[in-house]
């Protein structure tokens, strides 16, 4: 199956782009997706336990389980004043 994530903020500078799609294994989750991320770009895994998560723009847990042609958004704190 194929999800395309998005990313924004610094996971967007740590990626060097602003989304991308990956072919996954049927019953991947947003958390096994997060863990292919981290492997790929290390600087990721500094976010980890710090994030929202959203699903087809629906907020979404580690545990939800991914669908061909999802959208998933990994969103970064952000701090402001």
């Amino acid at each position: 199956m194929q999800v395309r994530i998005k990313f924004f903020a610094a996971h967007r500078d740590i990626v060097g782009q602003s989304q991308q799609t990956l072919a996954l294994e049927p019953g991947a989750t947003v958390g096994t997706l997060w863990e292919r991320l981290t492997t790929a770009y290390p600087r990721l895994q500094g976010y980890s336990g710090r994030l929202l998560y959203a699903v087809n723009q629906e907020f979404a847990t580690l545990a939800t389980e991914l669908h061909d042609g999802d959208e998933v958004v990994y969103i970064p704190p952000v701090s402001g004043g």
